[in-house]
C-alpha cells in the first residue's frame, strides 16, 4: 500500500493535477479581474458622463449664488437623471447644502473626497461599500466658464452623486460562479490527461521492471518490444543490449564453470585406480619397512604419507564434484548429536585431546545424516587442531528459532591467535590459505569448504569468527527435522557389520565385497575397473574424508558416520 502511494502513477498524477489547479486558479483569478474590472470601468464612466451632462445642462438655468430653495430645487433637478433610478444628489454651496431625498445625510461621502472636490478642478469619484453594499460615489465642482474666460475658478457650487451598483455586483458574482463552476470540470479533465500521460510513461517502466525481474530469476533470453524512438525507446534497447551481452558473458562463464567442474571429476576418477594400487603397495611396504636401512625406510615412509594426502584430495575432488552436480543427497536419520559427536572424536583419536561440553546421552535428538555430520564436525576440529593451539573445545547445544523451530548449535573453538580480518572472508572458499599458511601443509584446502556444502545440504549454515578472549571459532547450526517413521522406514540401509578393534586409529572394514565403484554422482561413464584401495590402512589424516564409494555402501562398526539399528 505504501509502494503503490509513493508510486511513479500517483506522482505524475499529483504533479498533472496541481499544475491544472495552479493553471485554473491563474486563469480564473486573470478572467476575473478583467472582467470585474471592466464592468465597473463601464459603469462607472456612463455615470460620470451622464452625471457631468446633467449638471451642465441644469446650471446655467439657476442663478448665481443660490440660496436654499435654488439648492434643493437644484439637487431635486439633478436626482432625475438617473435612467433606472433617481439618483441621490446633494449640492453644496459654502456652508449650506441640500439633498434630493429629505433628511439623507450623505454617509457615503468622506471628508477626505469634500476636501477633494474643493481643492482640485476635476471629478472625484470613490467606491464605497457601507454595510455589504457597493456604492459609486462621484463629487463635481461647478465652475465658471465663458467665451473669453481662459482660466476656470471655482463657483464654490459642489455637486455630489451616490449611485448604488447592486446590478454590477450581480454581475461580478455570476462571474465568480461560471468560474467556480468551470474550475471542476477542468480539475477532472487534467487528471483524466494525467493517468493517460502516466499510463504511457509507467507501461515501458513496467515491462522493464517484469524483463528486469525475469532476467534476475534466471531467464536471460527475456527480451523487450521496441517502439518508437523516444527515451524510453532508448532505454529498452540499451536494455536488450545488455541483456544480450550478459546472457553470452554468463553462458561463456557456465561454460568454462561446467569444463572446469568435469575436469576436476575427471582428474579424480582417474586418479582413484591408480591410487588404489599405490596405496595397496605402500601399505606393504609400511608393512616391511622395519626391516629397511634407515634410509629406505624413510623415503618409504614418505611415499606412503604424500600416497595417502593425494588419496584424500581426491576423495575431496569427488566430494566436491557431489555438490557441484546436486548429487549430493541426505540420508536422514534419528540420532542421539550428542552420541554422534563421541564417536566422530573417539574414532580418530581425538577423545583426550579435544575438551567438550556435550549434552547428556539422549538427551538431544534430531534426524540428520550421520555420515555427513561426522564430516562436518571433524573437518572442523581437524582445522582447530593444525591452525590453533590447544586447548580446543567442541560444544553442542540447542536453540529455538521462530521461522525453523529448533536448532542444533555446534561450536568448535580453539586457543590461538584467531583468524586475521581479511582471511575472515575467505576461510570457507575452496583452497584458500592464508598468506601465513602457503608452505605446504597437510590440509588440501577443501575441508571448510565441504564442512559449508555439508551444513547447507541439511538447510543449516557454517559461520567463522574470532572469540572476544582470543581464538577461532567455528559455529554450525542445523535445524532439527522432527522425526518421521515413514521416511525412515523408506530408506532401509543395511546393517553394518561389527568388528571389535582395540586400535581406535584403524578402520578396518571388514567388507568382502569387490567394491566396482559404482559411483554415478558426477561420472556417467560405465565402471569397468575395480577399486583396489586397501582398507585396512592407518587412518593418520586429521580430517574426515568422504568415502569414494556410494553413500549406501555398508561400513565397519568403526565408522562413526554409521550406527546399527536391529
Amino acid at each position: 500500500m505504501l509502494r503503490a502511494l509513493v508510486g511513479l502513477r500517483l506522482r505524475l498524477v499529483v504533479a498533472f493535477t496541481l499544475v491544472a489547479v495552479v493553471a485554473t486558479v491563474t486563469t480564473g483569478a486573470l478572467t476575473f479581474r478583467e472582467a470585474r474590472t471592466g464592468v465597473l470601468q463601464q459603469s462607472q464612466d456612463t455615470v460620470i458622463e451622464d452625471f457631468r451632462h446633467r449638471v451642465n445642462t441644469l446650471v446655467p438655468n439657476y442663478r448665481f449664488p443660490p440660496d436654499a430653495a435654488d439648492l434643493q430645487s437644484f439637487a431635486d433637478d439633478v436626482s432625475r437623471g438617473g435612467r433606472s433610478q433617481p439618483w441621490r444628489v446633494l449640492v453644496a454651496y459654502r456652508e449650506a447644502s441640500a439633498t434630493s431625498a429629505p433628511g439623507d445625510s450623505f454617509g457615503e461621502l468622506s471628508p477626505a473626497m469634500r476636501e477633494s472636490v474643493r481643492s482640485r478642478r476635476a471629478t472625484v469619484f470613490q467606491r464605497v461599500s457601507r454595510d455589504g453594499h457597493s456604492s459609486l460615489v462621484v463629487g463635481m465642482p461647478v465652475t465658471f466658464a465663458g467665451r473669453y474666460v481662459t482660466e476656470q475658478r471655482a463657483s464654490g457650487l459642489e455637486v455630489y452623486l451616490t449611485v448604488p451598483q447592486q446590478d454590477e455586483q450581480g454581475y461580478v458574482d455570476a462571474l465568480v460562479t461560471a468560474i467556480e463552476r468551470a474550475t471542476v470540470p477542468a480539475l477532472v479533465l487534467a487528471v483524466l490527461i494525467a493517468l493517460l500521460a502516466a499510463r504511457g510513461v509507467l507501461r515501458p517502466v513496467r515491462a522493464l521492471r517484469r524483463a528486469t525481474r525475469s532476467i534476475a530469476e534466471g531467464h536471460l533470453d527475456t527480451r523487450l518490444a521496441v517502439h518508437g524512438s523516444d527515451e524510453l525507446a532508448d532505454l529498452s534497447r540499451t536494455f536488450n543490449e545488455t541483456a544480450a551481452a550478459l546472457e553470452g558473458s554468463v553462458a561463456e562463464l557456465r561454460r568454462m564453470e561446467a569444463g572446469a567442474r568435469r575436469f576436476a571429476a575427471d582428474v579424480s576418477h582417474e586418479l582413484r585406480t591408480p591410487l588404489a594400487a599405490m596405496s595397496a603397495v605402500t601399505d606393504v611396504l609400511d608393512e616391511d619397512a622395519a626391516d629397511l636401512d634407515e634410509d629406505t625406510a624413510t623415503a618409504v615412509r614418505l611415499i606412503s604419507t604424500e600416497t595417502t594426502k593425494l588419496a584424500a584430495l581426491v576423495d575431496d575432488l569427488m566430494e566436491i564434484s557431489r555438490f557441484d552436480a546436486g548429487a549430493a543427497a541426505l540420508h536422514l536419520d534419528e540420532i542421539d548429536l550428542a552420541e554422534s559427536l563421541r564417536r566422530t572424536l573417539a574414532s580418530r583419536g581425538w577423545q583426550d585431546t579435544v575438551e567438550t561440553g556435550l549434552p547428556e546421552p539422549g538427551e538431544l535428538r534430531g534426524r540428520v545424516d550421520p555420515r555427513r555430520l561426522d564430516v562436518i564436525v571433524a573437518n572442523l576440529v581437524a582445522n582447530a587442531l593444525r591452525h590453533g593451539e590447544p586447548p580446543v573445545r567442541l560444544d553442542l547445544g540447542v536453540q529455538d528459532d521462530p521461522h525453523t523451530g529448533r536448532q542444533a548449535v555446534v561450536t568448535v573453538r580453539d586457543s590461538g591467535d584467531g583468524i586475521p580480518e581479511s582471511v575472515l572472508p575467505h576461510v570457507f572458499d575452496r583452497f584458500y590459505k592464508s598468506a601465513d599458511a602457503r608452505a605446504r601443509s597437510e590440509g588440501s584446502g577443501l575441508g571448510l569448504a565441504i564442512a559449508t556444502e555439508n551444513a547447507r545440504l541439511h538447510g543449516g549454515t557454517v559461520r567463522a569468527a574470532n572469540h572476544p578472549e582470543g581464538g577461532a571459532v567455528f559455529t554450525v547450526v542445523l535445524p532439527l527435522l522432527p522425526d518421521e517413521t515413514e521416511d525412515r522406514a523408506t530408506l532401509p540401509r543395511p546393517v553394518p557389520h561389527r568388528t571389535t578393534d582395540k586400535n581406535p586409529h584403524t578402520d578396518t572394514d571388514t567388507d568382502t565385497d569387490t567394491d566396482t565403484d559404482t559411483d554415478t554422482d558426477t561420472d556417467t561413464r560405465p565402471e569397468s575397473e575395480p577399486d583396489t584401495r586397501s582398507e585396512s590402512k592407518t587412518d593418520t589424516r586429521s580430517e574426515s574424508k568422504t568415502d569414494p564409494r556410494s553413500e549406501s555402501d555398508s561400513k565397519s562398526d568403526s565408522d562413526p558416520a554409521m550406527e546399527a539399528r536391529t
